[in-house]
C-alpha cells in the first residue's frame, strides 16, 4: 500500500509540475516571458497551451523534452488527452502526456523509436521540431529552401523545407538551420503560435526571429578538445543520441553550459560534450616556434625505411594546422625539405616574434630494443627560462605518451644547442626511436603521424593555459 501510495504522489507532483493546471495562471502572472515574443507566448498562454512552472516563471532558455512536445501539439490540436498505456514501452498510463502521445501517434505526428521507445524525457532538436510542427499543422510551402547544413538527403529536409517555406521559422544567419540544435521553451512557443495563427509570421517577426538566433549564436568560451574522438549528443547526457564526434585538438565555440556538459560548435558539428574532455583555449596571442629538425642534406636518422628529417617535417605541418586551429599564430623553422644551422633555428624563431620554440625530432640508437618518446629542455640562462622550459617539456612529453601509446622515457635535461641558445622557453621531443621496428612501424602510418601532432599541439596548449594562470 505504501509503494501505491508513493506511486501515486509522484504521478500528482509530475501532473502540477508539467501540465500547471492553476485556475489562477494567467499571462501577467508569469515572469520571464521574453518582451520580444510576449504577443506570440501569452497567445498560447491565453489558449491554455503552455503555462509557466509552479513558482510562476516562463524560463525561455530551458530545453524541451519529447513529451514536452508532443503535449504542447496536444492542446494546440486538441487532441484526447485523457491518460492512458501507449504503444511504447517506456509510456504507460502513469505518463503525464501518455493521452496527447497516443492521440499524436495516432494521428501521424509523432512516432517512436525502432526499439519500441518513446525517449519521453530526450530532449528535441530542430530538425525533429520541424517534422512535428509539419505533420501537425499541415504544412507544405515546399520553396526548395536552402540550407548549408541540411542537404536533399537529409531525412529532415522536406520538414525543414515545410516550416520555412511557410515562414514559421527561418535558418541562422550563416544560411545553416542546425538541425540537431536542441530547441529551447521559447523557440519552440513560437513555432507553436505561427504554426497556429498566422498573423505571428509577418516580416518584423521574422527580423525579430532572426535577431534572436543570433543571440543564441553568441559564443560563452572557447575549448580545445582532449578525447581521442568525442561524441556529440543531441542533449545534454549519455542516454541522449549521438549527433556527430570531434576529434582530437579540435578547437570548440561554446554557447552554453548545463552541470558538466556544454553545448559546442565546430563547423557542422553541434551539440552537447562532456565538459570534462574540454580544456581552455588560450586567451592571449601567442605565437609558437616548432622547428622540424634536420632537412636539406642533413637527413637526420634513417632506419626501417624512414627518414627522420621526412618523419618530423610531416609531424611538425600536421601541428601547424593544430595550432592554428587552437587560434594560436605559428612560425615553422622550415615548412619545405631545407636544412638550417642550430643558430639560425634559434635566430629565425625570436626574429618572428615567438614565445616559445618546440624542436621535433626522432630518435635512433645501436640497441633496437630502446624504444618510447622522450623530451629535453634545457636549465641553461634564467632560472624562470629553464623552469618554464621543464613545464613545456612535460605537458608535450605527458601528451605524447598518451597519444602514441608508447613507452615514456621521461623529460630530461640536456644542452642541446638548438634548445640551449635560446631565450625562450624550449623543449625539443623526441617521437620515438627509428631504430626499434615497433615505434617506426607507428611512425610509418598517417594515425601515428597525426597523433604525434596533436600530441605536441596539445602539451603548447597545455603550456600556454599553466603560463596564463601563473
Amino acid at each position: 500500500m505504501k509503494k501505491v501510495f508513493i506511486l501515486l504522489f509522484g504521478v500528482i507532483v509530475l501532473v502540477s509540475v508539467f501540465l500547471q493546471i492553476q485556475s489562477t495562471v494567467s499571462a501577467q502572472s508569469i515572469e520571464g516571458i521574453p518582451s520580444k515574443y510576449e504577443k506570440e507566448i501569452n497567445y498560447l498562454i491565453d489558449e491554455e497551451i503552455i503555462f509557466g512552472y509552479p513558482d510562476q516563471s516562463f524560463r525561455p532558455k530551458n530545453d524541451v523534452s519529447r513529451q514536452e512536445a508532443a503535449t504542447m501539439i496536444g492542446r494546440a490540436l486538441d487532441l484526447d488527452n485523457k491518460q492512458r498505456n501507449t504503444v511504447f514501452t517506456d509510456v504507460d498510463s502513469y505518463h503525464y502526456g501518455s493521452g496527447y502521445i497516443d492521440s499524436a501517434v495516432d494521428k501521424g505526428i509523432i512516432t517512436g523509436y525502432p526499439d519500441g521507445t518513446f525517449r519521453p524525457n530526450k530532449t528535441i532538436t530542430r530538425g525533429e521540431m520541424a517534422a512535428l510542427i509539419s505533420r501537425a499543422f499541415t504544412l507544405n510551402g515546399h520553396q526548395d529552401l536552402s540550407f548549408n547544413d541540411v542537404s536533399p538527403s537529409n531525412p529532415f529536409y522536406p520538414y525543414v523545407d515545410d516550416v520555412a517555406s511557410a515562414n514559421v521559422t527561418t535558418g541562422y544567419p550563416d544560411g545553416t538551420f542546425k538541425p540537431n540544435r536542441v530547441i529551447t521553451r521559447e523557440e519552440f512557443s513560437l513555432l507553436v503560435a505561427r504554426s497556429m495563427n498566422s498573423e505571428y509570421r509577418s516580416q518584423q517577426d521574422q527580423n525579430d526571429n532572426q535577431n534572436q538566433q543570433e543571440e543564441d549564436l553568441k559564443v560563452i568560451d572557447e575549448k580545445i578538445v582532449t578525447a581521442d574522438s568525442l561524441n556529440v549528443r543531441s542533449g545534454p547526457g549519455t542516454s541522449n543520441d549521438v549527433v556527430g564526434t570531434l576529434s582530437t585538438a579540435s578547437a570548440v565555440s561554446v554557447y552554453k553550459k548545463d552541470g558538466g556538459w556544454a553545448y559546442v560548435a565546430k563547423g557542422n558539428v553541434e551539440g552537447w560534450v562532456s565538459a570534462y574532455y574540454l580544456i581552455d583555449k588560450p586567451r592571449s596571442s601567442h605565437v609558437i616556434a616548432l622547428d622540424p629538425g634536420h632537412g636539406g642534406n642533413d637527413p637526420g636518422a634513417a632506419a626501417n625505411g624512414l627518414l627522420e628529417k621526412e618523419v618530423v617535417l610531416d609531424v611538425g605541418k600536421i601541428a601547424e594546422e593544430y595550432l592554428e586551429d587552437a587560434g594560436l599564430e605559428v612560425f615553422m623553422t622550415r615548412d619545405t625539405d631545407i636544412y638550417h644551422t642550430l643558430d639560425n633555428r634559434v635566430r629565425l624563431a625570436t626574429d618572428n616574434k615567438a614565445d616559445a620554440f618546440v624542436s621535433i625530432h626522432a630518435n635512433a640508437f645501436p640497441d633496437s630494443s630502446v624504444n618510447g618518446v622522450e623530451t629535453f629542455y634545457s636549465a641553461a640562462g634564467l632560472s624562470n627560462r629553464a623552469y618554464s622550459s621543464l613545464k613545456l617539456s612535460q605537458f608535450i612529453n605527458e601528451r605524447l605518451v598518451k597519444e602514441m601509446n608508447m613507452t615514456n622515457r621521461g623529460v630530461k635535461e640536456a644542452g642541446y644547442r638548438v634548445i640551449k641558445a635560446t631565450s625562450l622557453p624550449s623543449a625539443l621531443t623526441e617521437i620515438g626511436f627509428l631504430t626499434n621496428k615497433s615505434d617506426a612501424d607507428k611512425l610509418k602510418q598517417v594515425h601515428y603521424r597525426e597523433a604525434a601532432a596533436r600530441a605536441i599541439s596539445l602539451g603548447v596548449v597545455d603550456y600556454y593555459n599553466w603560463e596564463e594562470n601563473n
